[in-house]
């Protein structure tokens, strides 16, 4: 018996399990993102215009205005939130006012009002 070819072929074996495994992890993240969005576009909006709103910083990005913004949720709804100091960080807790929705109210726009 040639172990080489043997060795070979389950070395083949392990790197198509792993490749298999990596694939559906992926698609099961794919799927709950999407469902998650398909949720969040027959709900009603948790967040009031006008209204100020406490919470968490998940992270910072650039918005269609092109300016910085600090993302973070309330009941799960994603709030873009601008004018937020350089002094704030991921994790820290601000208050925010609503501005404006989306064109879906999928998520909304916010100015910065304080750190909580």
């Amino acid at each position: 018996m040639d172990y080489t070819v043997v060795g070979a072929g389950a070395g083949v074996a392990v790197l198509l399990l792993a490749v298999v495994v990596l694939w559906r992890r992926r698609s099961s993240g794919a799927r709950q993102s999407k469902r998650a969005h398909d949720a969040a576009q027959e709900r009603e909006p948790p967040v009031d215009l006008g209204e100020t709103y406490e919470f968490g910083v998940t992270e910072f990005a650039d918005h269609h205005s092109g300016d910085r913004v600090a993302v973070g949720k309330v009941e799960g709804f994603v709030l873009f939130t601008e004018d937020v100091p350089n002094s704030v960080s991921e994790g820290d807790v601000i208050r925010a006012t609503v501005t404006s929705f989306n064109r879906d109210e999928t998520s909304a726009d916010a100015i910065f009002e304080s750190a909580a």
